[in-house]
């Protein structure tokens, strides 16, 4: 990856705001989208789409949407195939959590989604990775978007189509007051549970900032440590390459790209994360640089030693019922 990504934030997005239709991920999407397509490549852009997905019509587009921005369907010529990715979690049979009931899961996607060499949704990596500040009015953030895009070389995009992805952003993530109807909305809308942002509380004088966006930089704190040492090994392989090797884990924790900003959490909580699986793992380790900072050391190839964590973790929770903790097992070394 050109270093210049750390210096120009929508740098490997596709220009892709505004492509959900207004829609966040619903409950059960991701799932429809996979057994539709398992089986028939074309069910999404079939007339009976809306029967087979048991949506409305303009919802589809935006299921097809949100299947590729997480990394479980890519095009074929004109049609749509579930991924590896998908196989491995979503499987009836054998996925890891097809009902995605475990909030482990949740992060899991949620780091997918953002942290993609292709990323869909260049507004969430924005916000994520790159803000420099947790609490925004709409307006203001709409600006620091557009100048975003415009840094990057891309065609700034309409006013109104940022809106649209912030306001999607903020349904998808913003917890809301706990009466019945948000109860049942959050159901609906599962990535809330992550706590990802608060919406800010209305201004005095009815300003902007009644529509405002503060995200919650320690809502990481909730996320497995196994995800964190997924995120932190995808990352390395991305940066450092295939082989062998190691990464500081101060750049884990502050790189815009890294597991501490799209995971959400601060320097000491990732560090703890890292060292406890590494403490179960004889192909990881942190240890301590030449200059006196630590860093995760790897001694197999850090995507393949990424899939074993998972692959470990995951079927001691295929009997879980229901969003508990949210954490995984410990793994066991294969």
């Amino acid at each position: 990856m050109s270093p210049r990504y750390d210096r120009i934030p929508m740098f490997g997005c596709l220009p892709a705001y505004g492509r959900h239709r207004g829609y966040p991920p619903r409950d059960g999407w991701l799932r429809k989208v996979y057994l539709a397509l398992l089986q028939d490549p074309s069910a999404l852009r079939r007339p009976d789409a809306t029967v087979v997905l048991g949506v409305g019509r303009s919802m589809v587009p935006a299921m097809a949407f949100w299947s590729q921005a997480f990394g479980l369907a890519a095009r074929d010529g004109r049609d749509l195939v579930p991924t590896d990715r998908a196989h491995w979690l979503l499987d009836e049979e054998a996925g890891a959590d097809p009902y995605l009931e475990l909030d482990s899961s949740l992060w899991l996607l949620h780091w997918w989604l953002v942290s993609s060499a292709q990323c869909h949704v260049p507004s969430w990596r924005y916000l994520f990775g790159y803000s420099p500040i947790s609490r925004y009015s709409r307006t203001e953030l709409q600006g620091c978007l557009a100048a975003a895009a415009e840094a990057d070389g891309q065609k700034v995009p309409a006013r109104s189509v940022l809106a649209s992805d912030i306001a999607c952003l903020v349904s998808m993530h913003a917890l809301r007051d706990r009466t019945a109807a948000s109860v049942e909305d959050e159901v609906s809308n599962p990535f809330r549970t992550l706590r990802l942002l608060d919406p800010e509380p209305p201004a005095s004088g009815g300003a902007d900032r009644s529509h405002g966006v503060a995200v919650r930089r320690a809502a990481g704190r909730r996320c497995s440590d196994v995800v964190y040492a997924y995120a932190s090994l995808d990352f390395a392989a991305r940066i450092a390459g295939p082989a062998p090797g190691s990464i500081s884990l101060a750049r884990l924790a502050s790189d815009p790209l890294g597991p501490g900003r799209l995971l959400l959490t601060g320097n000491e909580d990732l560090r703890r994360a890292v060292h406890r699986v590494a403490g179960r793992y004889a192909d990881l380790a942190v240890a301590q640089s030449g200059d006196g900072q630590e860093t995760l050391a790897y001694s197999r190839g850090p995507a393949l030693l990424a899939e074993e964590i998972l692959a470990a973790a995951y079927p001691s929770l295929r009997s879980a019922v229901g969003r508990t903790s949210g954490q995984f097992a410990s793994p066991s070394r294969t």
